[in-house]
């Protein structure tokens, strides 16, 4: 049994190999994130400080021409470096005091403000481009109040750091996604791995004790925990099997007994006088008792060993409660009680008809049995959700919610219920039989009484056959 499709993706990302690759994503993630931030820095950082660099060089070269040569030698070197540059990437101007352009290849002094170590950053505008570029310069003041101003267009920089920076991004993304399709990929290997093991367990549940996890020989540790768990199961199978033997041969040696007692008992009342016959007929009774016991008894370890599921068919539910019905309708009548039976589209299922009508058997006299006289008794059958709903609903003292996990355990009895005749088997029966057919049995509240519902899933070719 495989999770449907519309879960299975859901299954996927909240399994923990999934929650432990997403961690793994995560972490790996950010380190990366700080590398290549660090990488950034460094390399971006550097070019940054390189301009910087060439920058002041160029700003002490010509400051020395000023010193040695003064403002022709100056003007001269700066023409000339002009000349050199037609795509303007080094950008020089040269003032007087009043920040009046002498020379230089910028129109005017930028209006940005120094930093305090005299650096400025404005925006630049290139002829022939609608967009600025970002330029760095930095400005000093020569003797006799001329203003000298050295730059960079920074606009190929910037390119770089742009560059650097999808680059960055692209890596990341493609990590990630990397990472995250190894992650799913990892998962849905573990999650396959994890299936057969909850497959196996699941028709073990069933009550396959023979069942065991397959080994895909790889000797790592699914296969160690496999190895394990097979042999846990190897365990568990010869100590059912040694007890279900004991149990088995108990009931047999005493049911032996027991029956030639019985016979012995009708002998000696065939025989014997009025006056021992009601000991004799209570005598039979508490025989019948025992041997109804052991064969309930016989008949759960029957059920529970599994063998039967080989020999389900399509069951009409309907016919088989309508039979029960009929056969314990004398029975509520001698009680004093109303019994009342109703069909409502039930569908048919797959299972043994035998042991469902034991189920059904069971619930119906368990009933009729707790059920003080004047009450009522209510068997209905309906579809709920693709399956067939069995309901017997009494109007008896019910049983407490604290006890009804303990009342499909074989021989318990409630206290109120004790002096009732019964071995405590009964919920047991319908229990063992509800695990093999993989039903599902609930107690709920009536007040006063109690609603028994026994659920199995429609058989996939059965329909709806109609009812009377």
């Amino acid at each position: 049994m495989t999770a449907p499709p519309s879960t299975a993706p859901l299954r996927l990302f909240r399994s923990s190999s999934f929650r432990l690759a997403a961690l793994y994503i995560v972490l790996f993630g950010l380190s990366v994130l700080v590398l290549l931030g660090y990488i950034y820095w460094s390399t971006a950082g550097y070019m940054a400080r390189q301009a910087d660099a060439a920058i002041e060089a160029d700003t002490e070269l010509l400051a020395e021409r000023y010193r040695s040569r003064g403002l022709p030698g100056l003007t001269a070197l700066i023409a000339e470096r002009i000349a050199a540059d037609p795509a303007r990437s080094n950008l020089y101007l040269l003032t007087d005091a009043g920040f009046a352009p002498i020379v230089g290849n910028l129109d005017a002094w930028p209006a940005a403000q120094e930093n305090d170590a005299g650096w400025l950053d404005f925006p630049l505008q290139v002829r022939g481009e609608s967009e600025s570029h970002r330029a760095r310069a930095r400005g000093f003041r020569l003797r006799g109040g001329f203003r000298l101003l050295v730059g960079r267009d920074m606009h190929e920089l910037d390119g770089v750091r742009s560059l650097i920076v999808e680059t960055l991004a692209w890596g990341v993304a493609i990590m990630l996604v990397l990472a995250l399709v190894g992650g799913i990929a990892m998962s849905r290997s573990m999650l396959r791995r994890l299936e057969v093991i909850n497959q196996t367990s699941r028709e073990i549940i069933s009550g396959d004790l023979s069942r065991r996890i397959p080994q895909r020989g790889t000797q790592d540790e699914f296969d160690e925990l496999v190895s394990h768990l097979n042999a846990m199961l190897d365990r568990i199978e010869a100590l059912m099997e040694d007890v279900r033997r004991v149990s088995d041969s108990i009931a047999h040696d005493l049911k032996t007994p027991l029956t030639r007692l019985r016979n012995d008992l009708e002998t000696l009342r065939a025989s014997g006088d009025s006056a021992q016959c009601d000991a004799i007929d209570h005598a039979l009774q508490e025989a019948d008792g025992l041997l109804s016991t052991f064969n309930a008894l016989l008949r759960i370890a029957r059920i529970e060993s599994g063998h039967r599921r080989a020999g389900f068919a399509d069951v009409d539910l309907a016919a088989v409660v309508r039979d029960v019905v009929d056969l314990y309708e004398p029975l509520a009548e001698a009680h004093g009680l109303a019994l009342d039976y109703a069909v409502d589209d039930a569908p048919a299922v797959q299972g043994d008809r035998d042991l469902l009508f034991q189920a059904a058997a069971n619930l119906l006299d368990n009933a009729i049995k707790y059920t003080p006289a004047g009450g009522a008794v209510r068997v209905r059958l309906a579809r709920e959700d693709h399956r067939a709903c069995l309901s017997v609903t009494d109007t008896g003292p019910g049983i407490p919610e604290s006890l009804r996990g303990k009342v499909f355990q074989r021989f318990y009895r409630i206290e109120s219920s004790r002096n009732a005749p019964g071995s405590g088997l009964g919920l047991a029966l319908v229990q063992a039989v509800a695990r093999l057919h993989d039903a599902q049995v609930r107690l709920e509240d009536h007040a006063p009484g109690l609603t028994v519902r026994l659920c199995l899933s429609a058989s996939a070719t059965g329909g709806t056959e109609p009812t009377p």
